[in-house]
């Protein structure tokens, strides 16, 4: 198990109520991308187990966009503890994971309208997460000086 230690200035940002509130916001959004991320699994299943086609891709992506979900969620909690490597990882992704989804989203007849409707809303929850995570609150809290 990994030690995080905090100077007292940092370990104030951290505890810091806007710092909390703003990590309380990504968790919850990041755990709503997962939910979203599961009912796009759970509904290829559906459809597979009632004789609807899926395809391959179809299961990949959907299995994909939710274990992404996992380790996000993840990240986010070791970040809110302190950990500023899973802070910066959490706002790459917070970034680059919707323009992946909806740049896969684009390829011409991959998948059903439906399931690109979906991924668009899993996109969007994750990306929405890239506003409290850049915000100058938390960029304090894990300044380069750290």
């Amino acid at each position: 198990m990994e030690t995080i230690s905090h100077t007292t200035s940092e370990a104030a940002h951290l505890n810091h109520p806007h710092t909390q509130r703003a990590f309380g916001k990504m968790k919850l959004l990041v755990a709503a991308y997962g939910a979203l991320s599961a009912a796009v699994l759970i509904t290829v299943v559906v459809l597979a187990i009632t004789g609807h086609e899926v395809t391959s891709f179809m299961w990949g992506r959907s299995a994909g966009v939710l274990a992404s979900a996992a380790v996000t969620y993840w990240l986010t909690v070791r970040a809110s503890r302190g950990a500023r490597w899973a802070y910066l990882r959490v706002r790459l992704i917070s970034i680059i994971v919707p323009i992946a989804i909806v740049a896969i989203d684009m390829i011409p007849g991959a998948l059903p309208p439906w399931f690109i409707a979906m991924q668009v809303a899993c996109a969007l929850t994750i990306g929405a997460t890239a506003f409290p995570i850049n915000g100058s609150g938390l960029r304090a809290a894990f300044s380069k000086s750290r």
